[in-house]
């Protein structure tokens, strides 16, 4: 069983990685699109696992719902929400504000992560749609932040 430290972590490599191609080969539009992902990712982390996953107390799915061994490596912490599409969802919908083919790219990888989250008994349908409008709002606060800042220094 993973803690909340590890699975929060092994959901975001895939994302760590993506940024790093994008931040390599993409130039300043990959770098900044890298950086937004990121920042995207990090906020929806936050939201999830550091709060969510505190104010609700989900179990997870019965494991008799589930006729395969992936059950028995479910983490332990709430089922509500999912950190993993939230990872998933924030990084690709703040990747598609700073770069849109990336984030059309993103989206389906992020799409598999929220539907096999579902298939492997780790959560709910309910837990992948609150993790997915997580994900949302942290890309958007993270696309959104800096404007007032800057508007206040002009």
């Amino acid at each position: 069983m993973l803690s909340a430290a590890e699975e929060a972590a092994e959901s975001t490599k895939l994302w760590w990685g993506a940024a790093a191609a994008m931040a390599w080969l993409g130039g300043r539009r990959g770098r900044r699109a890298a950086v937004t992902g990121l920042t995207s990712l990090l906020l929806g982390q936050l939201v999830a696992n550091g709060l969510g996953k505190r104010l609700a107390d989900r179990p997870r799915p019965p494991k008799e719902w589930f006729p395969h061994d992936e059950v028995d490596d479910r983490p332990d912490s709430s089922s509500f929400p999912s950190g993993h599409t939230a990872a998933a969802v924030a990084f690709t919908a703040g990747v598609a504000s700073a770069w849109p083919a990336a984030g059309a790219v993103c989206a389906l990888p992020a799409a598999l992560v929220a539907l096999e989250r579902v298939q492997s008994g780790a959560h709910y349908p309910t837990d992948v749609v609150g993790g997915a409008v997580i994900g949302l709002a942290g890309a958007w606060l993270t696309h959104r932040a800096p404007r007032p800042i800057a508007r206040r220094r002009a």
